[in-house]
């Protein structure tokens, strides 16, 4: 029977500004950014020569819509997103005062200056839509943000995810967030056995819907790290799949306990924080650092009124580097290369 490992032969703690527990974030300078009026007037100057010469989105880039009074804003979150809290929630674009068109090409246009937005799907969709779809369960192209039901804590296959909130729920839809660097110092501390299994690869099978994606299967660890810089990343539902594929291995009993162990830890009030996002609402997650989570939620009859958010999944200039075990989901791990997302069919 092997040894219990002590902490100190773990790597760690990391005593970094990404480490906060709890309702410590909602007193970081960096959590949260009030839109002004300048702000405002740089997005609405850009929107209408956006519209005016019909741009795509290929054609929006950061050098020619530089955003003088928001883009050092912009600029800062992205410092903050690698080097600070991890989380920021940017308030508030006047969503109303839009159309739809006009909201995905400003959500873009603030995206870009805070990295490249990446494929979400097969068919390389850089704006991704979480509402409600009606998918039954076990429908091929069911995913979780295109559902109502309750989200487990995750990451997403991208250094920043994006969101910005069009129209909230009638009830519920809740947001929790947890910084996974705190949860690895506290994995560490009182359950060093489980944290080692944590550190070592998981089997992920290859999501319904990555269909570009010609690796059935992968491995790569929830807690990593590389030249020393921490990185967390999880999405249970893949690792449950993958051990239950009759070609791959069982779970064993350990890699189960552990995973149990970090998300009730992860559930707990003392490490996460709930926050409910409003419409106009942004919200940038470093998915390194935190993990994510939405509670379920109970949609108005009209279609106008259910609940809609736009996401985008962004690889950043500033990331850290990452263990090579990432290079199946990822493509790259190198600090700052463009990685992530999912390869489109065509």
């Amino acid at each position: 029977m092997s040894q219990i490992p002590n902490p100190s032969q773990l790597p760690g703690p990391f005593l970094i500004p990404a480490a906060w527990k709890g309702n410590e974030l909602f007193q970081r300078e960096d959590w949260m950014i009030k839109l002004n009026a300048d702000h405002l007037h740089d997005l609405q100057g850009a929107l209408h020569v956006i519209f005016s010469e019909n741009l795509s989105f290929d054609q929006i880039t950061k050098e020619r819509f530089p955003l003088p009074r928001l883009g050092p804003v912009l600029h800062q979150i992205q410092d903050r997103l690698e080097y600070g809290s991890g989380a920021c929630q940017l308030k508030r674009l006047p969503v109303d005062n839009y159309s739809a068109a006009e909201r995905e090409s400003l959500f873009y246009l603030i995206s870009i200056h805070l990295g490249t937005p990446v494929s979400q799907s097969a068919k390389g969709e850089k704006i991704f839509h979480v509402r409600d779809e009606g998918y039954q369960v076990g429908q091929a192209q069911a995913r979780g943000p295109n559902t109502r039901k309750r989200l487990s804590f995750h990451t997403d296959r991208c250094d920043v995810i994006g969101f910005l909130c069009i129209q909230q729920a009638v009830s519920g839809g809740d947001n929790q967030l947890v910084s996974s660097v705190s949860l690895f110092n506290e994995m560490r501390e009182r359950w060093p056995d489980l944290t080692k299994v944590l550190l070592q690869p998981f089997y992920y099978l290859r999501h319904n819907v990555d269909r570009g994606n010609q690796k059935p299967y992968c491995q790569q660890p929830i807690f990593s790290v590389q030249e020393g810089h921490f990185a967390g990343s999880f999405l249970r539902v893949l690792i449950e799949r993958a051990y239950a594929a009759p070609d791959l291995p069982e779970m064993t009993q350990a890699q189960r306990d552990a995973m149990n162990q970090l998300e009730a830890l992860a559930e707990s009030p003392e490490m996460s924080v709930r926050f409910r996002q409003e419409p106009g609402d942004l919200l940038f997650l470093n998915n390194w650092v935190t993990f994510h989570r939405r509670d379920d939620f109970q949609d108005a009859d009209e279609p106008n009124l259910k609940r809609h958010l736009l996401r985008a999944w962004l690889s950043v200039p500033n990331s850290r580097p990452l263990d090579p075990m990432f290079a199946d989901n990822y493509g790259k791990t190198a600090a700052g290369s463009i990685r992530g997302g999912m390869q489109p069919t065509h």
